[in-house]
């Protein structure tokens, strides 16, 4: 039996992020008083200090920032998926939020779909969300 890859554990603060991406919605917490968007999610506000929030939906746009390529991977269950990417997504509406995810070629496609040796920083790229309504990324198509 192989061990199953990591799912994410929200806490009160994020639950509200993966309850949206289970619907295939990218939404962000923004403070309900100066508007400031901010990730990870947390209940205060670091620029007003206001314990109001809301969650705005966002575009899904963003730019690759950064990226890795795990081999070998550091556990065990991923070992037949390497070599495989975790990228970090500069978003297009908030260059300051960022976000963890894999580049992969479909939604719900395998971790290693995509080859690392095409990833470049600052390609465009789109949210995508697997079965599991986990975020991932493909790239844009050029139009």
């Amino acid at each position: 039996m192989t061990e199953p890859l990591l799912s994410p554990v929200p806490d009160d603060d994020g639950a509200p992020f993966w309850g949206y991406a289970a619907q295939g919605e990218l939404r962000i917490q923004a403070c309900a008083d100066c508007g400031e968007l901010r990730f990870p999610p947390r209940p205060c506000c670091p620029h007003c200090q206001s314990f109001g929030s809301e969650w705005r939906r966002m575009s899904g746009h963003g730019r690759v920032w950064s990226y890795v390529v795990p081999h070998p991977p550091l556990l065990p269950a991923y070992a037949a998926l390497a070599p495989y990417n975790a990228i970090v997504v500069e978003l297009a509406e908030a260059p300051r939020i960022r976000l963890v995810g894999n580049l992969v070629t479909t939604p719900g496609a395998p971790l290693d779909s995509f080859s690392p040796e095409r990833i470049r920083i600052g390609a465009r790229v789109r949210v995508v969300f697997s079965g599991e309504g986990l975020p991932q990324w493909v790239l844009e198509s050029r139009s």
